[in-house]
């Protein structure tokens, strides 16, 4: 006999963040997450709908955060 109460959980699209809120100057999404700052704010009013969209696009943005301004590689080609 399993003597377990039943957990309520609501039908609704988990937020993807793993709490490294931190928003990349130039993509303008955070590094985290990948959401942008007005997704992240209206995340708790959107329609699982809207959530699951942006949820799928999110693997689509990480190249965006790939991309780096400096670095060796960077001074190489400026000669320094």
């Amino acid at each position: 006999m399993n003597d377990e109460t039943p957990v309520w959980k609501r039908d609704e699209v988990e937020s993807p963040c793993v709490r490294i809120c931190v928003v990349h100057p130039e993509a303008r999404i955070c590094t985290g997450c990948l959401r942008s700052i007005d997704e992240i704010g209206r995340w708790s009013k959107m329609s699982s709908d809207e959530r699951r969209e942006i949820m799928e696009d999110l693997p689509n943005r990480a190249p965006l955060l790939r991309k780096r301004r400096g670095g060796r590689a960077a001074r190489m080609q400026r000669g320094g």
